[in-house]
């Protein structure tokens, strides 16, 4: 069974890594306008998300800018936040973002449901990322037709490292120029 898992979660990141990478790209893009700027990266997580929130603040390699979203953050418009929600139409999650879209401060989502036009969270988010789950990636071994394993976390957490080494190097590369930068002796 372990070999199938396996070989069900590679398929899994694959599909997200092939079809994700511009919107991986655009959100660490728009991730890196606070980081860069005089704004943070606020990280909204719900239920089992709060995983990529932990990993952001406390793993080995920490998110530069990071902050913990909650309803008593005062926004400012340098600031940028990421959503991350195993379902899209949580309603925590419209309310969030429907704040967020009124007040002009761009967010990117992350969820399970791929873009539609019935996806208001995909509607609203400047930037939106499919975690491309449906349901469980495993056939039950006993009970015909229903399925187990639903890893929205790593699939999750796959997106947040992508979207972090995209980061990384686009902050690293704007404080390169700023260190580079030649000053006059004579001014």
């Amino acid at each position: 069974m372990s070999k199938i898992l396996t070989t069900q979660l590679t398929g899994l990141l694959q599909r997200i890594g092939q079809s994700e990478e511009e919107a991986i790209e655009e959100t660490a893009r728009l991730l890196a306008q606070a980081a860069i700027g005089q704004g943070t990266v606020y990280f909204a997580t719900f239920g089992e998300m709060d995983a990529i929130a932990m990993q952001a603040e406390l793993g080995v390699q920490r998110f530069t800018k990071f902050a913990r979203y909650n309803d008593s953050v005062k926004l400012i418009p340098a600031d940028r936040v990421i959503i991350f929600t195993r379902q899209a139409n949580d309603a925590q999650v419209i309310q969030l973002a429907q704040k967020l879209h009124a007040d002009f401060i761009p967010f990117a989502a992350v969820a399970s449901e791929v873009a539609s036009e019935d996806n208001e969270l995909s509607n609203l988010a400047y930037t939106y990322i499919s975690l491309k789950m449906r349901g469980g990636i495993l056939p039950h071994p006993t009970k015909l037709g229903e399925r187990i394993v639903f890893p929205h976390i790593m699939a999750a957490l796959y997106i947040y490292e992508a979207i972090k080494m995209e980061f990384d190097e686009m902050v690293d590369d704007d404080e390169d120029e700023d260190e580079s930068e030649i000053t006059s002796p004579f001014a």
